[in-house]
């Protein structure tokens, strides 16, 4: 892995910097997105210094478009639609791709495939990161898709990993926040002290930690003041792209 020395943003050996483009699939929402594009940029800069800042390509999508192709449980459409995205971002130049929701790495398989191998799963990284804290079941806060389509639980279990879903009422809670609220740029205190008790009931099940499964839930919860392990998946999975991007 190449070394940077964030005093002066220059190599070990005196070289400046090299890093890749970071290519993301976003809008969905364009408010996690934008959430993506400070924490990639901020990591960037804490590692190199000086005023480095991410090269991005960044291919934003109208999320409305997406939701039909959701609600309409068109995921080969939708797969085909992220796919071709993904080839269009490689082909301009992108290294680590990134899919910035969590729910639309459903079709994460499409998107692999026509990025050659480029993307950056959220799911991996996630549990990656839990396993590393030494929790075993954490409790999953998500879209009523990714908390009852299987294909979190799935991939979370081939990373030698269980979780926990909330109940089906609590469910409908969160994916109603995000797509009511959240996604919409609207952060209600309300609506956060529901999530903290849907999260209670979570933890007296016997969750051991918490996954912020979603994107846009790091607006409404800040992991480092809730008092026990909570997982941010919009932080972790950008500061997997910064980490793949510099090793060049």
């Amino acid at each position: 892995m190449t070394y940077y020395d964030p005093q002066d943003g220059v190599r070990a050996d005196g070289q400046l910097p090299k890093m890749q483009i970071i290519g993301l699939i976003g809008g969905m929402s364009w408010e996690s997105t934008a959430v993506y594009y400070r924490l990639i940029n901020t990591s960037v800069r804490e590692r190199l210094g000086k005023l480095h800042s991410a090269e991005i390509l960044l291919r934003s999508v109208d999320f409305d478009q997406i939701i039909t192709l959701q609600k309409a449980s068109q995921w080969e459409e939708a797969g085909a639609y992220l796919g071709k995205i993904a080839e269009m971002l490689t082909q301009a130049g992108a290294g680590p791709l990134l899919i910035c929701t969590n729910t639309m790495h459903l079709v994460a398989d499409h998107v692999q495939a026509r990025s050659g191998g480029r993307l950056i799963h959220i799911i991996d990284e996630t549990a990656r990161a839990v396993l590393l804290e030494g929790c075993r079941l954490p409790l999953v806060l998500a879209t009523s898709y990714t908390m009852e389509h299987g294909f979190y639980a799935d991939r979370m279990a081939a990373n030698g990993l269980a979780v926990l879903m909330p109940e089906p009422a609590d469910r409908t809670t969160v994916h109603n926040i995000i797509f009511d609220e959240l996604c919409r740029g609207i952060v209600n205190p309300a609506s956060r002290f529901k999530l903290l008790e849907v999260i209670a009931r979570g933890l007296a099940a016997g969750a051991d930690s918490v996954i912020l499964g979603c994107t846009e839930i790091c607006m409404i919860l800040d992991p480092k003041a809730l008092g026990f392990p909570c997982f941010d998946s919009t932080a972790i999975h950008a500061e997997a792209a910064v980490t793949r991007a510099l090793s060049v």
